[in-house]
């Protein structure tokens, strides 16, 4: 009985292996064929996903790698002697999940067909962008890019249409799908400002360059351009990068559009002193009927400082008012208002010589045009002089001096 049942176990287990062994074969058998159906007759990447399944049990699968989605939002526009791409970074895959890192960048650009639509033939990568460096390039919570154009290029085909697509790559594998594609036309511009002047004066932060008179090509320019001035605020500790190189600047506010003149100057009179800024400036020229602007200038940064003081006090006066206790005098001082609008105070010095600027009479700073100085002696003339000072600690050029005698009480 014992052998018997012993049999029939050994009998099970060696039907049971056949039979796994079978549906193995048969299981890979249907893969197989199911691989050469769908590679010969559907010709399908899209297919590769029913591949799963036809792995042995356990055998480990290669993780998938991040794929960005596509960007929905590129837009174009010629800067100078190139083309400005703005966009907005992925933040997640084309499977949902959020993005570890900021992906890479690259940029290609493509011709057009004779009908005007993109040749896809003809687009190449002409700039990348690792994903290390891409917080560079972000400004108002979008990318920007500068694909630049040679001069040559412009000048021998004018108006020539350039094709924009963008795509992002978080592993070296795998790129994001293209994103929607743009056309831009692209003009000889005029070359750019070389030579931007500032100076600080009290009231402004005068700006004056020399007109350009060609292309950046080097053709003449038919008619004397327009331009337009850019102003953004620096973190003062970066003011010497940006000035070799605007990009290397931290910038509390970022270049934007200030004023535009007509002629080559400009005053700028909505500033601070204290603050930081950098300036920029473009010329425009008018082609086709629509205004192109050219490259930046070569940028100025300045840190405009108070150095002004107000203007001296005026119609300054002076009369001998009684004192508080009998046979003592005080002397009581008016002016005129200064009408500086960063005006702090005022002080008065005393002398008994008519040229002698004399002492410090009022250590603090007076609010109001007016002092009554209590510590005069009779028989004693006095000279007064006032100044102003303003919130930087500039102190005007001293008043008109003022005599007063202080009488002796009469017996």
């Amino acid at each position: 009985m014992e052998r018997r049942n012993l049999g029939k176990s050994a009998s099970r287990r060696w039907k049971a292996a056949n039979y796994d062994g079978s549906r193995d074969i048969i299981r890979r058998g249907i893969c197989f064929a199911r691989a050469i159906f769908l590679l010969f007759v559907l010709a399908d990447v899209s297919a590769v996903p029913f591949f799963s399944g036809c792995a042995a049990p356990g055998e480990p699968t290669p993780p998938t790698p991040p794929i960005p989605v596509a960007i929905a939002d590129l837009v174009g526009h010629q800067q100078g002697d190139g083309v400005e791409l703005v966009f907005t970074l992925p933040g997640r895959t084309v499977t949902g999940d959020r993005l570890a890192a900021a992906p890479a960048i690259e940029v290609l650009r493509g011709a057009a067909k004779p009908n005007g639509s993109l040749d896809v033939k003809t687009l190449r990568v002409v700039d990348t962008v690792p994903g290390s460096l891409v917080a560079n390039y972000i400004a108002e919570g979008h990318v920007k890019v500068l694909d630049p154009i040679a001069p040559a290029e412009t000048r021998a085909h004018p108006g020539v249409t350039l094709f924009y697509v963008v795509r992002t790559r978080a592993a070296q594998k795998r790129a994001s799908a293209d994103s929607n594609a743009i056309s831009v036309q692209v003009f000889p511009v005029a070359e750019r400002i070389t030579s931007l002047i500032v100076r600080v004066t009290e009231t402004a932060i005068e700006l004056n360059w020399t007109p350009p008179t060609q292309t950046s090509g080097g053709e003449p320019l038919t008619a004397a351009p327009s331009y337009r001035v850019y102003r953004g605020e620096l973190e003062p500790a970066t003011a010497d990068a940006a000035a070799k190189d605007p990009s290397q600047g931290k910038w509390k506010s970022p270049l934007s559009l200030l004023a535009a003149a007509a002629e080559p100057s400009y005053r700028d009179t909505l500033f601070d002193f204290g603050k930081t800024y950098g300036y920029v400036v473009r010329s425009v020229t008018v082609v086709e009927g629509r205004e192109v602007e050219s490259s930046d200038s070569e940028p100025a940064i300045i840190t405009p400082h108070d150095t002004f003081p107000p203007g001296a006090p005026q119609n300054v006066a002076g009369n001998v008012l009684p004192g508080a206790t009998p046979g003592t005098a005080v002397v009581d001082l008016s002016w005129s208002i200064n009408l500086e609008t960063d005006l702090a105070g005022y002080r008065v010095y005393r002398s008994e010589q008519h040229d002698t600027k004399g002492a410090l009479v009022t250590p603090d700073l007076l609010l109001a045009p007016e002092y009554r100085d209590n510590s005069v002696e009779p028989g004693h003339r006095y000279w007064y002089t006032v100044t102003a000072v303003d919130r930087a600690g500039n102190e005007s050029e001293p008043s008109a001096a003022v005599g007063v005698d202080v009488a002796k009480p009469s017996k």
